[in-house]
């Protein structure tokens, strides 16, 4: 099978349907979005075509970038662009085969196909017969499409594996961050182009941009032998490769077996007559080392320590929700360590207001837009366990460069304000179950994730009125007391009404209502600033310029 050329990825039309077609397709205005089978290939499918877009057509300067978003090229300009890297795309042969060993790797034992799988019970797991929840056998034949998806999913995300087991480039499980269009009615092409940048954005020091090539295995590692990392000194540094590689990264060995045989296919449920059910792996892959950026994964680094390379940002128990938006959206290298993904803060920083910069000068562009989306998606593992995988979508706003550090420093306060309400309500809902809380075990963190997601809706709103105070004031803006205010309101509303849901809810004969009549008027005075823990309470509305007494009564002339 042929990736470039071969329709093997299953697309969505606008009118609903399931089409599979081969990957220049993205260029057709009928394509709104890919529809894989798993959630976790959707998403390595969306980082193939960013990645075969960024390699085969990389935007010189952000006008050649903008260009292309209004004017998209066609399928038949997309078929030619690809043309040259196609050697690199053959998923079987006697060549080179896309992502696998050059070696045929005959001397090493066969495994099932399902191992390509980061959910699928490890060989431990089925040895020990603990294998409880995912259960061994689902997944014995891939037809070749899913088994394309599966190799490239591991190797852009392969977590620990073991001694000499290479992880991947950002680290094992790593997340990824994509910018989409509000509309969703958007094309496929606008979904992928916001997320492709230019080469100066990709070059980091110690590198040097040189054309892509199919025969370069420091684009490629495929194209040539393996670099075989079983001793010191055999690390893959940045500085030795292609600046695209962060995208074709490769740490495991691998090579696919194809049978002839009619077989329905346990991923995608259709009928095959090729299939995969073994495959070969050897250890001692490529070992990435060094100061890695994947140009989709946001990262941190340790203010404390600048000569330490940045760690990328990875799933936790949990999920994703506002609180962690300013890391994966806003850069602050020096205070906090945030470094979003290249692609996000070329976006923010660069596309938006390079096109606004055009319409100012006269030229009749659409303005991009402001209210884009953020895709984040990984998984949280545990080591070599995945825990779960997440995948949410959150509001983008843009604001003027100069304004970016007020953005986060709003953005801080804001949230900074939810974590306090949320561990007091916490704390009193404890108080309010147990007699002795500070010895009660337990996970507990099912509260918070109550608090954050009764006031996500309010926290995005009030995201949007600090773009827009942003975008319209001159150089001191102030943030508006309403848009303070009804945040705290918020926050106290919602934290009140968690406490009165929870409180009592444990079992009947550890129910103690003079216990949680005292945890609630606890809270009540935390709320209203009227306690002695309550100042960053008191703190929040003496900055945010509006008064802590009670909301006004709603009478029947006010609403008149």
């Amino acid at each position: 099978m042929h990736l470039l050329n071969d329709p093997w990825l299953p697309f969505r039309t606008r009118e609903g349907a399931t089409v599979y077609r081969p990957p220049s397709e993205v260029a057709d205005p009928e394509i709104v979005d890919l529809a894989l089978p798993r959630a976790d290939f959707q998403g390595a499918a969306y980082q193939f075509l960013i990645g075969l877009l960024q390699t085969a057509l990389p935007p010189k300067e952000h006008g050649d970038w903008l260009d292309r978003f209004i004017e998209p090229p066609d399928v038949d300009e997309l078929e030619a662009a690809f043309a040259p890297f196609a050697s690199a795309f053959e998923l079987d042969g006697d060549g080179p085969r896309f992502m696998q060993d050059l070696d045929p790797l005959d001397d090493v034992k066969e495994a099932t196909v399902s191992g390509l799988l980061i959910d699928a019970p490890g060989a431990n797991g089925i040895k020990n017969n603990t294998d409880f929840f995912v259960k061994r056998g689902r997944v014995e034949a891939m037809c070749e499409d899913c088994a394309a998806l599966a190799l490239f999913t591991m190797q852009i995300n392969a977590p620990a594996g073991g001694a000499g087991i290479r992880v991947g480039l950002r680290g094992g499980g790593p997340l990824t961050t994509l910018v989409l269009p509000e509309s969703a009615d958007a094309g496929l092409w606008s979904r992928l182009w916001l997320n492709v940048v230019t080469p100066q954005v990709l070059t980091r020091p110690g590198q040097s941009w040189q054309a892509p090539r199919v025969d370069d295995d420091s684009l490629f590692l495929w194209m040539a032998p393996t670099r075989v990392s079983d001793k010191k000194g055999t690390e893959v540094l940045p500085e030795g490769m292609h600046p695209l590689h962060p995208y074709w990264s490769m740490p495991r060995r691998f090579r696919l077996l194809f049978e002839e045989e009619a077989c329905r296919c346990d991923i995608c449920g259709r009928e095959a007559t090729r299939i995969a059910r073994r495959l070969r792996a050897k250890k001692q892959g490529a070992n990435y080392d060094g100061p890695w950026l994947h140009p989709l994964t946001p990262y941190r680094r340790d203010p404390k320590k600048p000569n330490e390379p940045p760690l990328s940002t990875k799933g936790q128990p949990g999920g994703l929700g506002y609180q962690h938006w300013s890391n994966l959206v806003l850069h602050d290298a020096d205070t906090s360590g945030a470094l979003p993904a290249l692609a996000v803060q070329d976006y923010i920083s660069r596309k938006v207001w390079a096109v606004d910069e055009e319409r100012r000068a006269g030229e009749e562009v659409t303005a991009l837009l402001k209210h884009a989306r953020l895709w984040a998606c990984g998984y949280d593992m545990d080591n070599m366990k995945p825990r779960g995988w997440y995948s949410v979508e959150m509001p983008l706003v843009s604001v003027p460069p100069t304004q970016q550090e007020q953005l986060r420093a709003w953005v801080q306060r804001f949230t900074d304000l939810a974590r306090q309400v949320a561990w007091m309500v916490r704390t009193q809902v404890k108080n309010a179950w147990f007699e002795n809380p500070a010895d009660a075990k337990g996970d507990m963190s099912h509260l918070d994730l109550a608090f954050y997601d009764a006031t996500r809706g309010a926290f995005f709103d009030a995201l949007y009125g600090f773009q827009e105070t942003l975008t319209e004031t001159g150089e001191t803006p102030c943030l508006p007391p309403e848009v303070s205010e009804r945040w705290y309101r918020t926050l106290k509303r919602e934290g009140m009404a968690l406490f009165e849901e929870q409180a009592l809810s444990g079992a009947l004969e550890a129910a103690d209502l003079k216990r949680a009549t005292a945890a609630r008027r606890q809270l009540q005075g935390f709320l209203a600033g009227r306690s002695k823990g309550s100042k960053a309470i008191r703190q929040f509305a003496e900055t945010g310029g509006f008064s802590l007494v009670a909301e006004p009564a709603v009478t029947e002339e006010s609403v008149s």
